[in-house]
């Protein structure tokens, strides 16, 4: 990653998650500050910064504030990483990190652990009756498996106000991954047992996320790399 000002940034994915296949990308995940001065004229800093090989994406401090308070679970695993996953962390970054559990509410993880698992079962579904390609198989089961990560997942903060990022057994995820290749509905059972436990279990999350916090922390940043431009 050569973007400037790289505030924190590590390894997520299957390689996080405990998943990944001796094949498997590792992606990367992190967010930058843009130069406070830049965010005053009349265009705007670009806000993400994607690569493929290797594959990284980095948000920008303000977008991935906007996308952790919705409950997005891809940035969301950033602050949550095992120390040994981070390649950068800065002050910044780890002040972030303190401040994690006050991104989160209850309907708002729900909304987007499961709406995310919901649509990966619908493109499951979609495929067909598995009589397809061994690549598609192979999407097919990694798909699975995330299906089953996020509902986890997603019922662990909605429940705990904690997000663990490796899977506790993940030859059953494997496993499952290629019951459901072979048949999509077999995922189906495990969805609806993650909506039923989400309808009976009180969240320990505030409806709404604090974000008082964030914008402190963001005022913060924007302090830290100000450089007032001496021409003007």
């Amino acid at each position: 990653m050569t973007t400037r000002n790289v505030l924190l940034s590590g390894i997520v994915g299957s390689t996080a998650y405990g998943l990944a296949h001796e094949d498997s990308d590792v992606d990367r995940l992190g967010m930058f500050a843009a130069p406070t001065e830049d965010l005053h004229g009349l265009h705007r800093p670009k806000e993400s910064h994607v690569t493929t090989h290797p594959d990284s994406t980095l948000h920008e401090a303000a977008k991935w504030c906007r996308l952790a308070l919705g409950g997005n679970p891809t940035v969301t695993e950033l602050v949550w990483l095992p120390d040994e996953l981070y390649e950068v962390r800065t002050p910044l970054g780890d002040e972030l990190i303190g401040i994690r559990t006050t991104l989160l509410s209850a309907k708002r993880v729900r909304d987007a652990y499961l709406g995310y698992a919901t649509q990966q079962f619908k493109r499951l579904y979609d495929r067909g009756d598995g009589s397809f390609s061994a690549d598609t198989r192979r999407r097919t089961a990694k798909h699975a498996r995330h299906l089953w990560r996020l509902c986890h997942q997603g019922f662990e903060l909605y429940s705990t106000g904690a997000l663990s990022i490796r899977v506790e057994n993940p030859a059953a995820y494997h496993a499952f991954g290629e019951e459901v290749a072979a048949d999509a509905m077999a995922a189906l059972p495990l969805l609806k047992r993650y909506e039923s436990a989400f309808d009976e279990t009180r969240s320990v999350l505030p409806e709404l996320p604090d974000e008082a916090p964030a914008e402190a922390w963001l005022r913060r940043v924007r302090a830290h790399y100000y450089t007032p431009d001496a021409s003007v």
